[in-house]
């Protein structure tokens, strides 16, 4: 089993791209100034319990986020109804963790279950405890509570649903340069966005149960889309032991430790390392971006939001709501026997759609088609002097598939149809509209058709689609964002020197105008540049395919001054030499360290960590390629260095 500190090498793969990557310390405080755990079992029910639980309670209000992220919540056992979930502790004893049930009493649950909420605690260095709570206010006799970072709460009431959404798919939302993590396989990252005055995220649920309810009363079913206001977390203040105990469950769906594990310490369970190689930084990190204020931080409101108990009729069809992907959509058209358009510039993929659902799809490059190709012909059979009807080609070959794959769904690739000539647009809608040829010939029943074409505003041998044909179909437009071209890239061995220069310059390379005079840049281009590369060693080379300019800064990035894999090996560098790389030629080390062998993995990764973290996730995307016997080998490494941290260290901050 994949260990969650490998997932979190695509986060910060997803930072560097996204420029979201920062060091140091934020507004002040730094992750060393915090020891970040959950309750243990002696500060609730011991003699240690501590103050303010218990004047305040072992109450844990459930966020809408937790049920989204996989809580199972038991109705009617919290003081609220749907409100009532286990709460993990600090305590493994064997396969067993110690948690708070719903009724607020001792309870176990296996450690690989993941359905329980993580109500962190910080325990605080003395002057940065006294920094925090110089804003608490009392919300009971002897019990203080201040607000400190902010996370997503609550889902916002139905029609602010519908208006984000409709601003998020059309308008585009600005984002506020903040996001929450949550460990996942792949890991699930929420960006943050700015609408009229305040922040909201973006969830895709994955509930403990198909059907659910949330605290704005609407009923969702999984898969589907729900945003949820940001609100500052409250946390519950022990002056005594200068510890902040959030007052919320703030996210669920991690498990303590993965059933394959057997090491039955929470210091080095999954969710400790969420907690402090995850939560922790970025919870300091959003508090630098945007200060603790948000939008409805009122510290004079006394009580916890509850969650509403009338239910709305809205959608009585139980559909999912949920957003969709361009493939989505064409698989769909596919699975409903509907005809689809893919539209887009050139290069933008549309082929490579089609023949990731079915590679082995009929293609007909109607630029080049002719009645005859399209239609089949007649023969003049000399025995009989009758005219024989020929079938064309290409649906000889669709119906032996057909034929042989009955089970399978088989395409029908209508390619360059905006640059075929009007007569042929003709013969392709009487295709499309009877999915029959030539009036003879039935199309097999397993057979789907699928378009694709260029608007006339980016081809200039385009033509206009006729009104009767562009009807027929349903319309997909398509857009390579640099996120998923690399994610694609990855995937689909592209040369690591034009993933890292794509990555390094943050996409602004993917592409470059077309003038009609010079080769210019574009994804098709790069996939077919990465082959060159490949091929010839030479990145001199990619001037006729990519242009004399990017060329040109594609060569400086690889030819930048770099610390070799035997530099490494054999020590032949300094700390200086460390430090005066710049950041271009940080990612261009990373990436020649990224092809070394398992034998000298180790200690060409512990250089890579001097570098900066990271270059450590980048190195470790490039070199493990999503193989798995490569990932479980990183994960290796990677709870092995934890485990030595956190044994040099050890302890609670004085």
């Amino acid at each position: 089993m994949i260990n969650i500190q490998i997932l979190f090498t695509f986060k910060f793969l997803y930072d560097i791209i996204n420029g979201n990557f920062d060091k140091g310390c934020f507004m002040g405080l730094d992750a060393e100034d915090f020891i970040i755990s959950l309750l243990a079992p002696e500060e609730i029910w011991g003699v240690n319990k501590l103050e303010p639980l218990k004047n305040f309670g072992l109450y844990t209000r459930v966020t809408d986020l937790c049920v989204l992220t996989g809580a199972k919540v038991f109705e009617g056992q919290g003081p609220i109804g749907l409100d009532g979930c286990w709460v993990y502790t600090t305590e493994i004893c064997g396969r067993n963790v110690t948690a708070i049930s719903p009724d607020q009493k001792v309870t176990t649950g296996n450690q690989s279950d993941n359905s329980g909420v993580i109500r962190p605690i910080l325990n605080c260095k003395q002057d940065v405890f006294k920094k925090i709570t110089s804003g608490a206010y009392y919300i009971g006799v002897g019990v203080k509570e201040v607000e400190f970072g902010c996370y997503p709460d609550c889902a916002v009431d139905w029609n602010l649903q519908l208006e984000l959404e409709n601003e998020f798919k059309w308008n585009g939302l600005t984002s506020s340069g903040r996001q929450f993590s949550k460990a996942d396989y792949p890991p699930v990252i929420w960006k943050e966005y700015e609408y009229k005055g305040s922040q909201y995220v973006r969830v895709e649920s994955n509930a403990n149960t198909s059907i659910f309810t949330l605290s704005n009363g609407e009923i969702y079913s999984n898969g589907d889309y729900v945003w949820l206001k940001v609100l500052p977390i409250r946390w519950l203040v022990d002056e005594e032991s200068q510890t902040l105990i959030c007052k919320a469950g703030l996210i669920s769906g991690i498990a303590v430790t993965p059933a394959s594990s057997s090491i039955y310490s929470f210091s080095y369970s999954d969710i400790q390392y969420f907690l402090k190689i995850v939560f922790l930084p970025e919870l300091l990190k959003n508090i630098s971006l945007l200060g603790n204020k948000v939008v409805d931080s009122h510290p004079e409101k006394k009580e916890e939001p509850l969650p509403s108990k009338t239910k709305k009729s809205r959608n009585p069809y139980g559909f999912s709501m949920s957003n969709v992907s361009e493939e989505d959509i064409i698989r769909g058209c596919i699975e409903s026997n509907l005809s689809v358009f893919l539209h887009g510039p050139s290069s933008e993929g549309k082929s490579a759609r089609v023949k990731q659902i079915d590679p082995d799809c009929e293609i007909i490059y109607l630029r080049n088609a002719s009645p005859e190709s399209l239609n089949g012909k007649s023969v003049y059979n000399q025995t009989t002097g009758e005219m024989i009807d020929v079938k064309p080609t290409w649906l000889i070959r669709l119906e032996e598939k057909c034929k042989k794959e009955p089970n399978k769904k088989h395409i029908l690739f209508f390619d360059e149809i905006t640059n075929a000539l009007p007569s042929i647009q003709g013969i392709a809608f009487n295709i499309v509209l009877d999915k029959e040829v030539n009036g003879k010939w039935k199309l097999p029943d397993n057979a789907r058709i699928v378009a694709a074409g260029n608007e006339m505003k980016d081809s200039l041998s385009a033509n206009q689609l006729a009104e009767p044909l562009f009807n027929r179909f349903a319309h997909v437009y398509i857009k390579t964002t640099t996120e998923s071209w690399l994610k694609w890239a990855s995937e689909n061995d592209i040369h690591p020197a034009i993933y890292s220069y794509i990555a390094y310059k943050k996409g602004e390379a993917l592409r470059s105008k077309y003038d009609g005079k010079k080769p210019n840049a574009d994804p098709r281009k790069w996939e077919m540049a990465s082959k060159m590369l490949y091929s010839t060693q030479n990145p001199q080379m990619l001037r006729s395919l990519i242009g004399e300019d990017i060329t040109r800064e594609f060569v400086e990035f690889c030819n930048q001054r770099v610390i070799t894999i035997e530099d490494v090996v054999n020590e032949n560098y300094t700390d200086k030499d460390i430090e005066e790389l710049n950041t271009s030629e940080r990612y261009a080390t990373t990436m020649g360290l990224s092809q070394v062998d398992e034998t000298n993995l180790e200690k060409v990764r512990e250089f890579v960590s001097k570098i900066g973290a990271e270059f450590t996730s980048m190195f470790d995307l490039l070199w493990t390629h999503n193989d798995e016997a490569r990932l479980e080998k990183i994960a290796e490494l990677n709870a092995s260095n934890e485990q030595a941290k956190m044994l040099i260290k050890g302890g609670k901050l004085k």
